[in-house]
């Protein structure tokens, strides 16, 4: 399966994986990478950067939203291959290092599989690595307020509640929010189009992922780039209600 990649703005791609998203921030000959799919995503990883004219030995560090397995599949890999720093927020460091893990167990989805789309969802999962064990050896925390001197110049946003660290990364110059799973457009296990939370198993704490619907709220951008579904044009804030709206 090849990823489909999509310029949204000067130097920015949404990559479409195998039900997961990630981001390609462009400057020059360098490269910003925001998640990295599921483990068995890493050919189409791979393929995407060269899409877009970069490489792998050009990614300048690996920012991640959230060290869930579909997010932070081949973070090691390019840590360990080509010296790439992997980041995150420092509460999601030791998740991804696997100190602790904070994702939907098995029984959780198998007291939802007589939800539509839940069931193909868990066995596309597995299928994708899913369930491996890929923690990140080093992970660095990233600095505390700020846009990262990276391509794109990416602005940190801690939004936990999908997990405790989970962070979206803002590009005010370019009107773009990297939202990963604090706020979706779709995903295989939802009926419902456009902007929302996900499904209630997937958030290791619910309520505060719905109050960091109020952090995304007051951010000036105007298209979401999302870790699961299509990109959403319009103003974030209003993406944000619509969700908090869905989710009550």
């Amino acid at each position: 399966m090849r990823a489909g990649v999509q310029q949204v703005a000067d130097g920015t791609y949404l990559v479409h994986g195998s039900n997961t998203n990630w981001v390609i921030l462009t400057e020059g000959d360098a490269v910003t990478l925001i998640d990295t799919g599921y483990p068995g995503d890493r050919q189409q990883v791979l393929a995407s950067l060269a899409a877009v004219g970069g490489s792998a030995e050009a990614v300048a560090a690996v920012l991640i939203t959230h060290a869930h397995n579909d997010h932070l599949g081949s973070a090691q890999y390019l840590r360990e291959t080509y010296g790439t720093p992997v980041r995150l927020h420092e509460a999601e460091v030791p998740h991804a290092r696997r100190e602790f893990l904070h994702q939907v167990t098995l029984g959780q989805v198998l007291r939802n599989g007589w939800r539509p789309g839940v069931l193909p969802w868990a066995v596309h999962a597995v299928r994708s690595g899913g369930t491996a064990h890929v923690p990140v050896a080093e992970p660095e925390p990233l600095p505390a307020a700020g846009p990262l001197d990276l391509p794109g110049r990416p602005v940190p946003v801690h939004t936990p509640g999908h997990t405790l660290g989970h962070t979206v990364f803002h590009l005010p110059q370019a009107g773009v929010l990297v939202s990963g799973d604090a706020l979706v457009s779709g995903h295989p296990t939802s009926r419902v189009q456009g902007p929302q939370l996900l499904p209630d198993m997937f958030h290791h704490q619910r309520a505060r992922a719905l109050a960091s619907l109020d952090v995304l709220e007051e951010l000036d951008a105007d298209v979401l780039l999302p870790g699961h579904g299509p990109v959403h044009r319009g103003p974030v804030g209003q993406a944000a209600r619509r969700a908090r709206d869905g989710a009550l």
